[in-house]
């Protein structure tokens, strides 16, 4: 089974200095009846069909699969109702581990945050300086979230 070890934080945009060489990203959620996730991303110019399962802290079971640009472009307009998430993923290499930074667009203008992958809950990490507060267990801040309460409506 997969799992997706992930703890997020807030980034102070002011000590990150320059972004380059980001990535945009468009992504759209199916419904569900539980707190499990089915998400369709279009990444650059790839695309993924993801499953999340609820999530215990930082872990959760996650199953990815690249799919056809074609058939997640479909999917996102015939299937994911609602708004999108909308933002450009930048990485940077800090120590042991790479932090994904995601700025995001449209209705969550101005939210920035930082996620780092791990093989265990407590394995120890490198925090840069523009790594802010914690926001793992927060969920306001999960991009399911980010769908029904903008972080321009807080």
């Amino acid at each position: 089974m997969g799992l997706e070890i992930e703890r997020k934080f807030l980034v102070c945009p002011e000590l990150l200095g320059e972004l380059q060489h980001g990535e945009s990203i468009c992504q759209g959620y199916i419904p569900t009846q539980d707190k499990t996730a089915v998400r369709i991303r279009l990444k650059g110019s790839a695309a993924f069909l993801t499953l999340k399962g609820a999530n215990r802290g930082a872990v959760r079971s996650e199953f990815e699969y690249a799919i056809p640009v074609s058939d997640a472009q479909a999917i996102l307009a015939e299937l994911c109702s609602g708004p999108k998430i909308e933002k450009t993923r930048y990485c940077r290499t800090v120590g042991a581990h790479v932090w994904e930074i995601d700025v995001f667009a449209g209705s969550n203008e101005g939210l920035v945050v930082a996620e780092i992958e791990l093989n265990s809950e407590h394995e120890p990490f490198e925090k840069p300086p523009w790594v802010a507060r914690e926001v793992t267990g927060d969920a306001r801040y999960y991009n399911t979230s980010l769908l029904t309460k903008p972080y321009l409506t807080w």
